[in-house]
């Protein structure tokens, strides 16, 4: 088959929500060579980017059933295609490249894989930057947010933690692939939170574990001792949650290399400072993950730009001088990450003409 079912793959692959843009060196090819066999990227291109029970993949490509479900299952646990379970049913479906493939590399990383993402990694963030819907945004810590704050539920982070069912907590992949390049973290690894099918998922293939609901708030709580930042899907009804650090995650990172931050993260607060209370003692300076305080003739300031609304400099200061303050003019976020972001991005990724050729059902 040679590179064709790969060059088609990256085609197909194009069209599913964020993308799969090329590159001028073809490292995404080599990314797919590395993760599909041409069998398992032939199949891949006749999946839809929705759950589908397999007697009707079965029927449509002609195959038998006991044979398709084996292959597909064994890609599933590959981390190839996202599989959920109805009851005693398993439906599969397309998967993008991040958030999704990437993800679930997590117990196949190797230093080749990584150094392969790394040199796609600008393409790929390029490529959405025009993007307006975000698939993650940024949410404060629960200790920035006071209760006298009138705050809408999706953006109080243990509420929506407090509302889900099915917990799962996994290695971080950032801090792993960092590592495997030679850039251990010290940081806590074990952060990444799932929930629902997601967390099902990480479940059944032995990529996190099942925890209860206590020690998914526990997660939180540890993250915010550690100067981690809050990063949920970009919903209202979570589907994960990361807990980042700048060092590690690409988003932060290359966040913080612009000079307003927060033009590139979705976020529905930033910080303020009362000078009248700020004691110059400059521990939020310290807790601040996007260099977006700077010390004034008599009180730190926020730069115009910079901040992200974690909050993390919120719970440090000593004098309660820092509050988080709402953004003027924001929208809810979508309500359904599957159904409504992902979405909703691949809609405006066709309006800006960045559909490749092919399509998915």
């Amino acid at each position: 088959m040679g590179d064709d079912v790969y060059v088609k793959l990256r085609e197909f692959m194009n069209t599913l929500p964020v993308g799969y843009p090329s590159t001028p060196s073809g490292v995404e090819i080599r990314i797919l060579k590395k993760l599909f066999s041409p069998e398992e990227a032939e199949l891949t291109m006749q999946l839809k980017n929705e759950p589908e029970e397999v007697p009707m993949i079965a029927a449509r490509l002609g195959m038998g059933e006991a044979e398709l479900d084996q292959r597909l299952e064994e890609m599933a646990q590959k981390g190839l295609l996202f599989r959920v379970r109805k009851g005693n049913k398993a439906l599969y479906q397309a998967c993008q490249f991040m958030v999704g493939i990437f993800e679930f590399q997590l117990k196949n990383l190797d230093k080749e894989f990584c150094q392969m993402f790394e040199e796609y990694l600008p393409y790929f963030g390029m490529s959405l930057m025009p993007v307006k819907t975000k698939q993650l945004r940024v949410i404060p810590v629960a200790s920035a947010v006071k209760t006298t704050q009138r705050v809408e539920t999706y953006n109080r982070v243990r509420e929506l933690v407090e509302k889900q069912e099915t917990f799962s907590v996994a290695q971080c992949i950032c801090r792993k692939e960092q590592e495997l390049l030679g850039k251990k973290c010290d940081r806590p690894q074990e952060t990444c939170l799932a929930f629902g099918d997601f967390a099902q998922f990480y479940i059944d293939n032995h990529w996190g574990r099942a925890i209860s609901k206590a020690e998914a708030l526990k997660v939180l709580d540890l993250a915010e001792q550690s100067g981690l930042v809050l990063s949920p899907s970009n919903s209202q009804e979570l589907a994960a949650l990361c807990c980042c650090c700048p060092c590690c995650c690409p988003i932060l990172k290359y966040a913080k290399l612009m000079p307003r931050p927060a033009d590139m993260v979705l976020s529905y607060y930033q910080a303020e400072i009362d000078p009248e209370r700020c004691p110059t003692c400059g521990l939020c300076l310290e807790r601040c993950q996007m260099a977006a305080i700077a010390e004034g003739e008599d009180s730190y300031q926020i730069i115009d730009g910079r901040c992200i609304g974690c909050g993390l400099c919120v719970s440090a200061c000593p004098t309660e001088a820092i509050s988080m303050v709402n953004k003027p003019g924001m929208e809810p976020p979508p309500k359904d990450f599957v159904q409504d972001t992902l979405q909703r991005i691949k809609n405006e990724r066709q309006a800006l003409g960045m559909k490749a050729k092919g399509s998915v059902s």
